[in-house]
């Protein structure tokens, strides 16, 4: 039976709330803006008031009767006068906005606390950034701070968001090691569990610190504006990128800046390994990457090892070929996608000796996504069964340009049942979940630009596409479908990306091993039995409709 999404006022129902405060905050802010000038001679009125009722009561009362006459002589006389009574309007008006004026003294430096704080920070860095060799040390015991820190900015708790370091020549800012132990100290002395930016200008001898905006986690899988060959792996911060994508977060649109993976005959990095935790959202990044591979007419072959049925919804979808969870399913899968990638090649060779274009069958793009291999490997080894891994080197080698896409996701435990072939051509990486930094950089090649934090939500990683830099990354929330454990409004938005069903069978019907049931038959003929034009054709061959 379909599932009936819950009704809109329990899925949208914070969303209407919050915008509605929203609105009201605007408006109230307007208001306050536009009345601000009546607001300012109300409060100066209000203080001439005070002032004239202690000036009376100061008054002794025998002088009280003069005191009334002489202003009201004083009335009288700007009543007779031309242009009296405006000019004492225009007066009064005039006194009460100089006495209504805000009198706050403007801040000009750091209050005590702060002043504190960026003292214990430039204590804390005198040992790493002093040496006994200095005649004029920046840095000493006791020393004045404002020297070596400027463009400090505070939060409301009174922690560092924004700092400005100057530090001698002599510091190694040119060795990793030298810098980690600075960024840690600051990390620690500024406050635990947030993201610090680190900006090292090794020719000015200055480090800013900032502290980062946490990233959008109510981005759920939606129809991205992206080109045939493009895959948003996720959102980042908008200084990494030059690019941003209109999505849709609850039921405000927005624009955000993503981590674009291209892959294709033209890709430098066309094979993707993604490494995490139990519960980091390695998952949830295969699936979108199905879904996204899927609306551009792509085929996708699912080998999860698992074995959690975390795919069922793909089971006999338009363009799934298997959802493998076995090892002799994976098995039998892995061969066909060497034998595939190997008649692709014959095919598009055959085809560039007669002079033609590529058949169109070798150029629809073929995705093949595993999900934790190394489960797989080990029930194979158990069994006396081959490697199912060892069948991907022909896909990994020659996939870029067969069109083929090999995506590994796989647990920081198991990282060393990998073969070499994976490491080798999986050139994009993405690193998702709590994880030191000795880990992240062992799989990204470096280090992250920001402090992980020890708790950051599903989804939330780095990513670095070939030699590129590395970029904080959040992946869009695609959840199973079918678990109810999860938000119903990421379920639906899952629902309604799914392609139609093919075939008869049920959904997620499966033979011996986990071996799903394909959407369509997979080809099993060796290579040299591929079909593909070849010089030897006929003469008179079936022109291309692009040909000119």
């Amino acid at each position: 039976m379909a599932r009936r999404p819950l009704p809109r006022i329990l899925s949208s129902g914070t969303a209407s709330l919050a915008r509605g405060r929203d609105l009201a905050r605007t408006a109230a802010d307007g208001a306050t803006d536009v009345l601000h000038p009546l607001l300012v001679i109300g409060r100066g009125l209000r203080v001439l008031a005070s002032a004239g009722r202690r000036k009376w009561a100061d008054t002794p009362k025998d002088k009280r009767g003069p005191a009334l006459f002489l202003g009201a002589a004083c009335v009288l006389v700007v009543g007779l006068v031309p242009y009296g009574p405006l000019l004492a309007l225009i007066t009064l008006m005039a006194a009460a906005a100089w006495q209504g004026r805000d009198r706050t003294p403007a801040r000009s430096g750091p209050s005590d606390a702060e002043t504190e704080r960026l003292g214990s920070l430039y204590e804390a860095l005198v040992p790493y950034f002093s040496i006994p060799e200095d005649p004029s040390p920046l840095f000493a015991h006791g020393g004045d701070w404002d020297g070596a820190f400027s463009g400090y900015e505070f939060d409301g708790a009174g922690r560092v968001t924004r700092l400005r370091i100057r530090y001698p020549a002599y510091f190694t800012d040119g060795e990793a090691a030298s810098r980690a132990r600075i960024e840690a100290l600051l990390h620690a002395k500024s406050g635990r569990g947030r993201e610090y930016l680190f900006d090292w200008d090794e020719e000015g001898n200055q480090l800013d610190l900032s502290v980062l905006a946490a990233l959008p986690t109510g981005i759920a899988a939606q129809p991205f504006v992206t080109s045939p060959g493009e895959t948003v792996l996720g959102f980042t911060d908008s200084t990494g990128v030059q690019r941003t994508l209109p999505v849709v977060e609850g039921d405000e649109p927005r624009d955000v800046p993503p981590v674009i993976w291209r892959t294709g005959p033209r890709s430098t990095e066309p094979h993707l390994l993604a490494v995490g935790t139990p519960g980091s959202g390695t998952s949830s990044l295969l699936r979108s990457i199905a879904l996204q591979a899927l609306r551009h007419d792509g085929d996708v072959l699912v080998v999860e090892g698992g074995g959690s049925g975390e795919y069922s919804c793909l089971s006999g979808r338009k363009g799934v070929l298997a959802v493998e969870c076995g090892p002799t399913g994976a098995l039998a899968t892995l061969e066909w996608a060497a034998q595939e990638t190997e008649r692709r090649l014959i095919a598009t060779h055959r085809a560039r000796e007669a002079g033609w274009p590529a058949p169109e069958d070798t150029r629809r793009p073929l995705w093949i996504l595993l999900d934790r291999p190394s489960v797989l490997a080990h029930l194979a080894a158990a069994d006396g069964r081959p490697d199912p891994l060892a069948q991907l080197q022909v896909p990994l080698r020659h996939g870029r340009a067969a069109h083929i896409t090999v995506v590994v996701a796989e647990q920081f435990e198991h990282l060393e049942l990998l073969n070499d072939a994976v490491w080798q051509h999986t050139r994009a990486r993405v690193v998702l979940g709590p994880a030191p930094v000795q880990q992240i950089t062992d799989v990204l090649g470096l280090p992250p630009h920001t402090t992980p934090t020890a708790q950051v939500p599903p989804g939330r990683g780095y990513a670095r596409l070939g030699v590129g830099p590395v970029h904080r990354l959040q992946v869009p929330a695609t959840p199973d479908p079918y678990d109810d454990a999860t938000h119903p409004a990421y379920r639906q938005a899952v629902l309604e990306l799914l392609p139609e069903r093919q075939g008869a069978g049920p959904s997620g019907a499966g033979g011996a091993e986990g071996h799903a049931v394909p959407s369509r038959p997979l080809r099993t003929q060796p290579p040299e039995q591929a079909q593909g034009p070849s010089i030897d054709a006929p003469e008179s061959p079936e022109v291309p409709a692009d040909a000119p």
